[in-house]
């Protein structure tokens, strides 16, 4: 450790072959995480179809979707702490086996002539939300043993990337399974066949019980199981990476740190835009311009531009708060919620026609606010969680963040799915979405994102505070 005389940050050098070690560590538990997204994104990629063959309205698959989220949020808070307690890869792995045994039986019972089909399937997907809740706090604790601080916020920019891997996988492979495809080889092609859409909940467990597994062998908790000692800038040079917390000891840290309920706040507004989107974007286009997973502006939306433009958005705002704002999420924050707000006036201005609009055009909106939601999901949720946390109680105070992220994604998925078959456009063909409604919903949160993140850049403006 080099100790400087000015107010310049401390400088430390990496030892020898760690950059390396970390890369593989990162990539098997980024492709670990991304493999949870197959299992997660899979219900709003068959929403049309799941809801015309069980007979489902809006507020049914809202409330299954909601349930989910919910779970996802009372278990970030509380596998959060037992998190700092089982360590990473622990739990990470009781993740992963659980989401992949609970998606297999929600795609089977959605088989099944059950008369309570609703509520079995709504109670799958909340226990599916709880396990899978285990992954995210995993997932950080163990990469903020391996970044310090002022690599953190491009950490989550690429972390994103792999994220959204998994959600670029999901849509594809929704594609592939519900529409079919012709896969052009080098001398030959393979044409696969339209399947049944509950196929989706069968397939992608397959892969992430092959990932956790390689995850498990390749990946380690800490640089000192690898053979490595860092020094972390926010912590002291003699504290043991080895040592255990008491819950009680983590819970009072946290929950007394009111930046921490700052974050979360904002991250409630990224959870109900960011679900907003995901959970209803496959409606919107088959309601409204009548789009279904044949059309080449579905493929390209789900595949490419959903995902890939997120991850750029992430990556380019990771590495702008750590390079032009010093390791500050607040004012990065701040702008992309701005960015939000102007995008979902646009569209609402789109929706209800003051301005023209096309298919096109409306994805090109559509992928602006998902662009800035998903960029603050990386930034808050993963960089400010690990610099408010430090490597010892990374996994609680992600799990508070993050939890306040998923009350938002549930509200956006029940309470939504209510104000959607509420104000339901009557037509010649039938009911459909009313899409003015669907952007007026996100917009008082991307104001409220905005304000609050903007309060936390002026209030600690020329200090260099962790998490702000």
């Amino acid at each position: 450790m080099v100790q400087s005389k000015s107010k310049e940050p401390l400088i430390y050098e990496h030892p020898p072959g760690f950059r390396m070690r970390r890369v593989r560590n990162w990539f098997f538990l980024g492709l670990t995480y991304a493999s949870y997204y197959l299992c997660r994104y899979n219900l709003g990629i068959v929403a049309p179809e799941l809801k015309s063959e069980l007979g489902f309205t809006n507020s049914q698959y809202g409330a299954i979707d909601a349930a989910r989220n919910w779970a996802y949020a009372v278990g970030q808070f509380v596998n959060g702490l037992f998190t700092d307690r089982l360590g990473g890869k622990r739990a990470m792995t009781i993740g992963a086996v659980g989401t992949a045994v609970l998606n297999v039986s929600f795609g089977w019972v959605a088989w099944s002539d059950l008369s309570a089909m609703f509520l079995t399937l709504l109670i799958i997907r909340l226990l599916d939300g709880y396990i899978q809740a285990f992954g995210a706090p995993g997932m950080i604790k163990i990469n903020t043993a391996w970044f310090r601080r002022r690599e953190r916020g491009t950490f989550a920019g690429i972390f994103g990337i792999m994220i959204n891997l998994g959600q670029s996988a999901a849509y594809y492979l929704g594609s592939v399974l519900t529409a079919g495809a012709i896969i052009p080889l080098i001398f030959f092609e393979i044409k696969i066949a339209a399947m049944d859409w509950r196929y989706i909940f069968i397939i992608p467990p397959t892969a992430v019980i092959v990932i956790v597994s390689l995850m498990n062998v390749l990946v380690k908790n800490h640089p000192e199981e690898a053979g490595y000692r860092i020094i972390h800038d926010d912590e002291d040079e003699g504290d043991d990476p080895h040592e255990t917390i008491h819950v009680w000891d983590v819970f009072k840290k946290i929950a007394s740190n009111w930046i921490v309920w700052i974050v979360a706040g904002a991250y409630f507004c990224t959870g109900f835009v960011r679900t907003a989107i995901s959970a209803w974007w496959v409606v919107y286009f088959d309601e409204v311009w009548s789009m279904d997973k044949s059309t080449r502006l579905y493929y390209w939306m789900g595949t490419w531009f959903i995902p890939w433009l997120a991850s750029a958005g992430s990556l380019a705002s990771g590495i702008v708060s750590d390079k032009m704002f010093g390791g500050k999420r607040a004012p990065v924050a701040a702008l992309l919620y701005l960015m939000q707000a102007v995008s979902i006036v646009v569209a609402m201005m789109m929706a209800h026609g003051d301005l023209s609009s096309t298919a096109l055009l409306s994805a090109v909106v559509l992928l602006g606010i998902h662009v800035g939601c998903n960029a603050t999901h990386s930034l808050l949720g993963t960089a400010a969680a690990m610099d408010l946390g430090g490597r010892k109680m990374a996994g609680f105070s992600s799990g508070v963040i993050d939890s306040f992220q998923y009350f938002g994604a549930g509200l956006a998925g029940l309470g939504l799915g209510k104000l959607l078959d509420h104000y339901a456009e009557i037509t010649d063909a039938g009911t459909k979405m009313n899409a003015t409604v669907w952007f007026a919903s996100m917009l008082p949160w991307a104001i409220l994102g905005t304000l609050l993140m903007t309060f936390l850049w002026w209030r600690h403006r020329g200090s260099d505070a962790a998490g702000t």
